[in-house]
């Protein structure tokens, strides 16, 4: 293996050795097993007390600890998105814990998107970028926001797509922001009722899709009138 190859993908290496280690201890290493397990049960249970117990276990380490939750979620797509919020709103309180997954968030977008980065020449080639370019440089933000919000897509995936099409970090992380603000907000008032909260995000997700899906058919649409014009 060429110096070249691990310099250039030295991220992506890293991060599944990582993801690889994680899953062969879970595997083979019982009270690791054990532990996630409980974990996962108490996270998921809605019990405040359980939740607020358990984070609180790790001092001053648990808002560390729920923002390495949402890295690794990024990579570990059985956990929904905003399972990280509830937590953090159930254990620190509203406006603590949207700020402790926003900035769980933002790190977790730029590792993504900086590991799709490093793949967008292997991936897409400089033909079928420039073929891309006007979808990227017209509906891609749209396209993040929609993303972010929407449960009938990979919230996480989104990072390494941006990274891999070129979009612009800046754009790309403004985009997040755009549809993690409102989300997170949402979701940390009905934290405490999450049959109300599933309902809402499908109908906001389902909804939105519909609504962008026809906007760009419009928009390009007119685009391409007036271009002929």
């Amino acid at each position: 293996m060429s110096k070249t190859f691990l310099k250039k993908y030295s991220s992506f290496i890293i991060s599944a050795g990582i993801i690889a280690f994680l899953v062969i201890l879970y595997f083979t290493h019982q009270p690791f097993q054990d532990s996630v397990q409980e974990a996962w049960n108490i996270l998921l249970s809605g019990d405040e007390q359980r939740i607020q117990e358990y984070v609180e276990q790790f001092g001053i380490w648990g808002p560390l600890a729920i923002i390495l939750f949402i890295i690794l979620q990024m990579f570990l797509i059985v956990f929904p998105s905003w399972l990280p919020i509830i937590v953090g709103v159930l254990a620190y309180g509203f406006w603590w814990g949207v700020l402790i997954n926003l900035v769980g968030v933002g790190i977790a977008s730029t590792i993504g998107y900086f590991i799709g980065k490093e793949f967008k020449n292997a991936i897409v080639s400089e033909e079928k970028y420039k073929k891309m370019k006007f979808w990227i440089d017209n509906y891609a933000f749209g396209t993040v926001v929609l993303f972010r919000v929407s449960p009938f897509f990979s919230n996480d995936a989104i990072s390494f797509i941006a990274g891999i099409f070129r979009m612009r970090y800046k754009k790309f992380m403004l985009a997040t922001y755009a549809g993690m603000i409102p989300l997170s907000l949402a979701v940390g008032y009905f934290s405490t009722d999450i049959d109300k909260l599933e309902n809402g995000l499908y109908w906001i997700g389902g909804v939105g899709a519909i609504l962008y899906a026809l906007y760009i058919y419009i928009d390009h649409k007119k685009k391409k009138n007036h271009a002929k014009q």
